[in-house]
């Protein structure tokens, strides 16, 4: 690692009191001129306490949900590059080094850690096929260049953080990184690493149903917001098959007794297939606004410096 490059170990914390301490020790054993931030999420136990006793910098986020506290890390804190981390000590600490090294010789704006289990209570009930779905879901829209999308260990580089936008709230936030890599043609690496089960007396946040409901929609919105004239145009072509399964009965009367006696059907099929070049229209004006945010994203990212040549 260079010496003028700054890490940051960026750990979102709520109510990790059990797990806390070990994983701060571990990173700083690893990592030892990295600044390790604990950014406390209105925990309820001693979190914030045990992590800073153990040596961490603790900050705090008022505003519930991991979404608003990575907004609130990336907002703050200034450094070449981020190692976020999940703080209940599943993720192993020896990798960081390894994975610093591959963003820096890429370089690459995106590590993203491959979990492999190491213990058979690694998952829980439901979330290897959740998550092999919803992965499965953006590799299918938006490129397959990312595996394992709700990994809670990263590495980004400076230009990545700097230009991320960081709209989410919850643990839908992990989506919104990779599509973010995804959408600008980031360079992204993958490395595999143990993911092992919680220590004893720590309790998961992630609610099965409920967070993969959260993220389900977000890739629904981050198609919508990304690739309107795919989502506008799906709609566009459903109505306008509609609109053609109505007005074949019409249309066959007519050729056959020059009648329409079925005006109200007539009709309603004219207006559906109005909706649908309206759903089109839609469609392509909504692509063009849409390719703009990217550009203004992509020139946010090119006006910071390759991390591996910061001088500071």
């Amino acid at each position: 690692m260079p010496l003028n490059s700054r890490v940051a170990v960026l750990i979102p914390c709520f109510n990790e009191e059990v797990a806390i301490p070990k994983v701060v020790k571990d990173f700083r054993t690893f990592l030892p001129d990295a600044t390790i931030y604990v950014y406390d999420n209105n925990s309820k136990d001693l979190t914030a306490g045990v992590a800073k006793a153990a040596g961490a910098v603790v900050r705090h986020e008022a505003q519930q949900g991991k979404g608003h506290v990575v907004r609130r890390m990336f907002r703050d804190i200034d450094a070449d590059f981020y190692v976020m981390v999940d703080g209940d000590d599943t993720y192993d600490a020896s990798l960081a080094p390894r994975m610093v090294s591959l963003a820096q010789s890429g370089p690459f704006d995106l590590v993203n850690c491959i979990r492999k289990e190491s213990e058979a209570a690694a998952y829980r009930g439901g979330h290897r096929w959740g998550n092999a779905l919803l992965t499965g879901a953006v590799r299918q829209m938006f490129g397959d260049r990312v595996q394992d999308m709700l990994s809670g260990y990263k590495v980004f580089s400076r230009r990545f953080v700097k230009s991320f936008p960081a709209l989410s709230q919850g643990f839908d936030i992990e989506t919104e990184l990779t599509v973010h890599a995804l959408e600008l043609f980031l360079p992204v690496a993958h490395t595999e690493g143990r993911y092992r089960g919680r220590p004893e007396g720590s309790e998961s946040k992630l609610r099965t149903y409920r967070d993969g409901w959260r993220i389900l929609m977000m890739i629904f919105r981050l198609v919508r917001h990304e690739r309107p004239f795919f989502f506008f145009g799906l709609i566009a072509c459903l109505l306008a098959l509609t609109s053609i399964l109505f007005s074949v009965p019409v249309v066959l009367t007519y050729l056959k007794t020059g009648l329409v006696p079925r005006l109200p059907t007539a009709l309603l099929s004219t207006g559906i297939m109005l909706l649908a070049a309206l759903s089109l229209l839609a469609g392509i004006i909504l692509d063009t606004i849409s390719r703009g945010r990217r550009e203004v994203r992509l020139l946010s990212y090119l006006q910071y410096p390759l991390s591996h040549l910061t001088d500071e």
